[in-house]
């Protein structure tokens, strides 16, 4: 049984406080063996509530893959640098252990959702991981907007209505991205939970990886076409990744919310915002976002909250 497995199982079966204690022993472990465990191939950076639980499900499963031992998400090059490289890489299967039973070479990877946003995180990720790709997985704005404030709502993060609250967005979020470059080891609370419009303007937030690590090695998918059609869309990326083709069982929705429809003059407003973001993005892409396609008309099916 592998690490990941002990994990899951201690979760479902120990008290809180064992869980915890084990996984810290599991992390502590892996950092005494840092320099034999893997390092990424690649990475998942978000955005978040676009569908990346799904994705990382999906990548989990390939036969040539295997994911980060402890959790889905590392959260390091945002929110953990302080804790530096052998923390890191303490998440990560040990090398000799990986390649058992995997066709061909094992390759490893995690997905944190605040990666693409953080303005510090693509700069440190090149830095640190010089060969790494990274993934990003992108929805409709809007409706990325409208599921993340739920999503804060229900963590309670959030305590106004969508409206009032992408009102307070401004006053808010004004002057995080220099005060977390200020104090790099201090997570912004209104950055990281009140940023609803901004985390939605991927343009800036992709170029900054572009950037760094050039535009080979950032691949972009799209969520709606990613539900619409798995099989096309996995295709392209397994190839861009190295890896072998192959399809899962099931796409399945995960951490799907169903929410009542957005008011449609709050949507239009919104949409108008995210107006100049798209298009930019659209060049970064090389191809029309899907929602950008909606509107002209031909829409595929609105991706899943996730």
């Amino acid at each position: 049984m592998g690490l990941r497995k002990v994990v899951s199982n201690l979760n479902k079966r120990m008290p809180s406080g064992i869980g915890v204690f084990a996984r810290k022993a599991l992390l502590g472990w892996g950092m005494v063996t840092a320099d034999l465990r893997m390092v990424p191939d690649f990475i998942v950076i978000g955005a978040q509530r676009a569908g990346t639980t799904t994705l990382f499900r999906v990548l989990s499963e390939h036969p040539e893959v295997v994911r980060a031992t402890v959790s889905k998400g590392v959260f390091y090059f945002d929110l953990n640098y302080s804790k530096g490289m052998r923390w890191y890489r303490g998440h990560f299967p040990l090398r000799f252990l990986a390649n058992l039973g995997v066709r061909g070479r094992a390759r490893t990877f995690e997905s944190s959702g605040y990666y693409l946003f953080h303005p510090l995180a693509a700069e440190r990720m090149a830095r640190d991981l010089p060969n790494v790709k990274v993934v990003a997985m992108l929805r409709d704005p809007v409706e990325r907007a409208y599921s993340a404030h739920r999503h804060e709502l229900m963590r309670g993060f959030e305590t106004e209505d969508f409206e009032t609250a992408l009102a307070l967005e401004p006053e808010r979020t004004t002057g995080a991205d220099e005060r977390i470059r200020q104090r790099p080891d201090q997570e912004d609370f209104d950055h990281r939970h009140h940023s609803y419009v901004a985390r939605g303007q991927y343009a800036p937030q992709l170029q900054r990886y572009v950037d760094q690590m050039g535009p080979d090695r950032v691949f972009v998918v799209d969520a709606d076409r990613f539900f619409g059609d798995p099989e096309e869309e996995l295709a392209a990326l397994f190839s861009w990744l190295g890896l072998a083709p192959w399809l899962p069982p099931e796409v399945a929705q995960w951490n799907a919310q169903a929410r009542e429809p957005m008011d449609p003059e709050l949507r239009e407003r919104l949409t108008l915002q995210f107006a100049d973001s798209d298009e930019a993005l659209e060049q970064i892409m090389g191809r029309t976002p899907s929602w950008v396609e909606a509107r002209r008309g031909s829409a595929p099916q609105p991706a899943a909250d996730d």
